[in-house]
């Protein structure tokens, strides 16, 4: 069979940097073709060339899309073949309705007026398609992040999509929303529809994948044949992306662990937006020096709401509980005063509410502690560089210098760049929300072994994941979560995936 697209030595130079050098990629009609890699390894650059992002001139290679060399001079270019990505960041209009949503740009029409009708009637073909049965008239603010994800897909749909490329699709769905986009790519696959994935959750990798192609350091790697005779396993894949071995995917660690630092007591908080629904009941937590304590929960389970709502009361209304740092009742009512209090939140939306994309690296370090690097009151640029520079070293940040735009990082080291801004705060408490999503095998561990780092010098840490296995491989104690409250708590050694589970089944409909 004829591949439907072929990328021939494909290249991308910018200042400096080489993001792809003689990339080959390969898809072949009604095929799941994964390409995985570190980040900073080329695979949102490669995309970005196929849709049309980096127009035809901009980089060097061949595009081949049925049968035809193609000169793609924009995204409308490559949608109108049929080549459709979507975003990790989705593209929607939240206060649109899907309808509205879905024909953006393309709105049915009958002698230039709008035909509603038309839209709403094709709109539930559509939806009928990626198993949704939401009226088209819905909001997108009144969906969540997986049912977002599948408007999405019908949206592609409804443009006649024949490769379609889906950009870390579900690092922010649970596990079900997972299994059941995984599920729908199977369906486009026997539809005749290509799929290119990008993810760095390799059992979904491997569990949908009919080739995988690797990418480490702007080359093409390897193409791994999920069907052929040899096995394509987790390990082999992380070998070719990492060009070595990794034994284990969790640092070793000898907790020292001390004293009780960090009290939470009778913690309640309310929706931000809707006062009479409660988020967060009655939530106590303790943790102590040099430990890492995790909390565990499904999607909506409160998880982020408790953090937030601690720290500075970032989240929420009609707040109320107690805090207590080495035994003292503490003031953590605005951000200003939890950072003084030795608070210190990795968010689990870096480019939301972590960085200034937009601003160099050795501005966001400092965020958090401007008057580590001012004198009277004034930013002394040279202390501000040295700082930044500090970090960059301790933290491995990969960058050109330190006046790189910290938007133009991969994800993995925005994600140091994150957490040199809360370092450099020095805080005693470190909550880390999903502090390894969306990043790399390498890069997490990297991101582990800093904090092992910072627990073994006696920081405490809380530690907030959806990936199950990376709690039970990195924490002391876990906390699990469900509607609102604490339901359990687990050491973390006798910990497993099923028990963690089985806590939360149980406790459903308390």
């Amino acid at each position: 069979m004829s591949a439907i697209l072929e990328m021939r030595g494909i290249s991308k130079t910018f200042p400096g940097v080489k993001a792809l050098d003689r990339v080959d990629l390969a898809v072949q009609p009604g095929e799941i073709h994964a390409i995985v890699g570190e980040n900073g390894a080329g695979k949102s650059t490669l995309m970005k060339v196929l849709s049309g992002v980096y127009p035809h001139g901009s980089f060097e290679g061949q595009i081949v899309f049925d049968g035809q060399p193609r000169q793609l001079r924009d995204i409308a270019d490559s949608e109108r073949l049929g080549i459709i990505i979507i975003h990790q960041e989705l593209a929607l209009v939240p206060l649109l309705s899907i309808a509205e949503n879905i024909f953006l740009g393309q709105e049915i029409a009958q002698h230039g007026v709008i035909d509603p009708h038309a839209a709403h009637s094709r709109t539930r073909a559509l939806l009928a398609k990626v198993g949704l049965v939401e009226s088209p008239s819905t909001l997108i603010d009144d969906l969540g992040v997986g049912k977002q994800q599948l408007v999405e897909i019908a949206k592609a749909l409804s443009k006649d999509v024949k490769v379609l490329i889906l950009d870390e699709p579900t690092a922010s769905l649970n596990e079900t929303d997972s299994d059941a986009l995984l599920d729908l790519l199977v369906d486009l696959r026997a539809q005749g529809i290509a799929c290119i994935l990008i993810s760095h959750k390799l059992n979904e990798i491997t569990r949908v994948a009919d080739r995988i192609t690797v990418l480490r350091d702007g080359t093409s790697v390897t193409t791994l044949d999920c069907h052929g005779s040899a096995s394509v396993s987790e390990d082999l894949i992380i070998r070719a992306m990492v060009g070595r071995e990794m034994a284990d995917r969790y640092p070793h660690r000898t907790p020292q662990i001390g004293e009780t630092v960090f009290e939470v007591r009778d913690w309640h908080v309310h929706h931000h937006l809707h006062p009479d629904r409660v988020v967060v009941k009655g939530v106590d937590l303790h943790a102590r020096r040099g430990e890492i304590v995790g909390i565990a929960g499904l999607m909506g389970a409160g998880r982020t709401e408790f953090a937030m709502s601690v720290f500075g009361r970032s989240y929420g209304q009609r707040i109320r509980g107690e805090v207590r740092l080495k035994g003292q009742t503490v003031d953590v009512s605005t951000v200003e005063r939890a950072v003084r209090q030795g608070l210190a939140y990795v968010t689990e939306d870096r480019k939301g509410w972590g960085l200034v994309l937009g601003d160099e690296i050795v501005r966001n370090v400092s965020l958090a502690n401007l008057g580590g690097v001012s004198t009277r009151g004034v930013i002394d640029p040279g202390r501000e560089f040295a700082v930044a520079s500090d970090y960059r070293q301790k933290l491995g940040i990969r960058c050109s210098s330190v006046f790189q735009q910290v938007g133009n990082l991969s994800g993995g080291n925005q994600q140091k760049v994150v957490l040199a801004k809360w370092l450099f705060a020095d805080p005693q408490v470190l909550i880390v929300d999903e502090p390894t999503r969306g990043i790399d095998v390498g890069a997490k561990y990297e991101i582990y072994t800093l904090m092992a780092e910072l627990a073994a010098q006696g920081r405490t840490i809380v530690m907030i994941s959806s990936e199950m296995p990376e709690l039970l491989g990195m924490c002391d104690r876990i906390y699990v979560m469900n509607e609102g409250r604490f339901v359990a708590e687990m050491d973390g050694a006798q910990a497993t995936q099923e028990s963690i589970m089985r806590s939360i089944v149980k406790s459903g409909g308390r």
